[in-house]
This record gives C-alpha cells, structure tokens and sequence, in this order.
C-alpha cells in the first residue's frame, strides 16, 4: 500500500498563511518519491490578512484558513478535525507566518505562547504512535507546545527564535538552508527553508532532504 502523508497548512501566502513555494516544494517531492498525501488546515478565521504587495495589514478583510489553504492545495483540503493519525504515516507542517498566527500565537506571544487546540489533539496522535513529523522554516518552535521537552529541531540560526526555542523547553540546533535536523528519539525533522533561503532552490534543497528522511522513517 503507498505511503500516506498529511500536510497540515495554515491558509495561503508568506505573511499570513502558509509559505506557498515550501508548500508546493513538499508536495512535489511527495508526489515524486510517489508518497500519497492529503492536505489539511483548521476551519477558522485567520488572525488577520496581509496584503502581500505592500505588506501591510487590510484590518476591513476577514478570510478563513480552510477557505484560503484550498487556494494553495487546488481545492483539494479538508477540516483538520477530519484528520486521523491512525490514516497516515507522517504528518508535515510548512512554515509561513500563519503557523505563528492561525495554528499558534507565537507570533504576538513569543515563548509564552498557545497553539491552537484542534492542532496539538491530531499532533498528539502521531507522537503517540511515533510517527515521523516533519516542521518546515518557522514550524520547529511549535514542538515543545505540541510533543513535549527536549526536543531537537532548527530554524536556522535566528538568536531571538532560537532563543524561545530553547526558554519553552527545546533543544535548538543551528543549521543551514540546505540542511536539516534529526531527533531520531522523538521521530522529528526540521529544515529552515525561508528562515534562511534566499532562492527557491535553497528552500527547496533542505525541504528535498526532510522528505526523504521522512520516506526513509516510515519505513
């Protein structure tokens, strides 16, 4: 039977959603070691929308995650509640800043923050049942808030991001744009892509190699 991958996103572009060049990187790297996958984002509203011409906040536009991830996966997403650990083998999570303001508060809260519940109960199952997990860019600092202390995962070498990384109970270890990090122990792989890249093919090196290990772990 072929192997079976969540990706879970965030809604849809860099400043308030999922990054869609390591979105797109991780499902074409999937599709070519011929992974199956299906995607995942939560059915609520985004914390607010950016418009990524000018980078600026559009605080009259309201838009909803699930609606604004079925933009980047073609239509083709479901509610994260529909998502069961039990039908995968891996789960991965690309950056982008909605991680840090849909799926967590890390963006306003630091390493004070929350994550959004419906997210930890469907991460909650794959720690269970040690499956890989793969945390693409700024996604890493959500794995102490999701699987516990003690975990090893990179962003790079960012000291501010590093540094709540390491105050909320993790292990950060720094790594270059074309690299990746393994804790074999709790079955994680991160990569920085867009933390560090300044091309795509940067990105897409690390996000390649973090999917392979990944084919590699599920064995």
């Amino acid at each position: 039977m072929t192997k079976q991958v969540a990706v879970i996103l965030a809604g849809c572009g860099v400043f308030d959603g999922s990054e869609i060049y390591e979105t797109t990187l991780t499902l074409l790297r999937l599709d070519q070691l011929g992974i199956g996958y299906r995607c995942f984002a939560p059915d609520i509203e985004q914390h607010h929308v950016v418009n990524h011409l000018t980078q600026e906040d559009s605080p009259d536009e309201h838009r909803n995650v699930l609606v604004e991830s079925a933009r980047l996966a073609r239509g083709d997403v479901s509610p994260l509640t529909e998502l069961a650990a039990d039908e995968f083998d891996a789960v991965i999570v690309p950056g982008g800043f909605g991680v840090a303001k849909n799926l967590s508060d890390f963006a306003s809260a630091g390493d004070s923050m929350e994550v959004l519940e419906s997210f930890k109960e469907v991460l909650s199952g794959f720690r269970e049942d040690a499956k890989p997990i793969g945390l693409i860019c700024i996604a890493p600092v959500l794995a102490t808030r999701l699987l516990g202390d003690g975990i090893a995962v990179t962003v790079g070498n960012d000291p501010g991001i590093s540094g709540a990384i390491s105050a909320m109970g993790g292990l950060h270890r720094s790594c270059s744009v074309e690299d990746i990090v393994v804790d074999l122990e709790h079955r994680v792989v991160t990569t920085p892509a867009y933390m560090l890249a300044t091309r795509i093919s940067e990105a897409a090196t690390g996000i390649f190699k973090l999917v392979d290990r990944i084919d590699e772990m599920m064995g």
